[in-house]
């Protein structure tokens, strides 16, 4: 299993997804995650590439934003080099059973620890 380090901020709390500043300052390529909490937390989406683009449009996606009725949103997300992020979103999507998306790579699942693990 590889050990992903998910970012959190620098109190140690997950980021929320819709109001954590300086995104444009984020210089990363991996797999993040999207997730409500709320009385019954749940994965929302699973996804890859340049963290800064994909949250900023994501960010405008109502299909996404929709889900902070349930509880507020946060986000995290790993480096993951190139060649193994399409197999390291396969394994979370697997796990998580996100909310939105069905179009995840086929490629196999690499395991990585959860964002929530101890």
């Amino acid at each position: 299993m590889s050990t992903l380090n998910w970012i959190k901020s620098t109190n140690d709390e997950w980021l929320p997804f819709e109001s954590f500043t300086n995104l444009e300052n984020v210089n990363a390529n991996g797999v993040y995650i999207i997730w409500h909490g709320g009385q019954t937390p749940r994965v929302v989406y699973v996804g890859q590439g340049n963290i800064c683009a994909r949250l900023t449009a994501h960010r405008n996606d109502r299909t996404i934003t929709t889900y902070n009725q349930s509880g507020p949103l946060f986000v995290t997300w790993a480096e993951v080099r190139a060649g193994e992020r399409d197999g390291v979103e396969r394994f979370l999507a697997d796990r998580l059973s996100p909310l939105i998306g069905d179009r995840h790579p086929h490629d196999a699942p690499i395991p990585v620890n959860m964002p929530w693990a101890a």
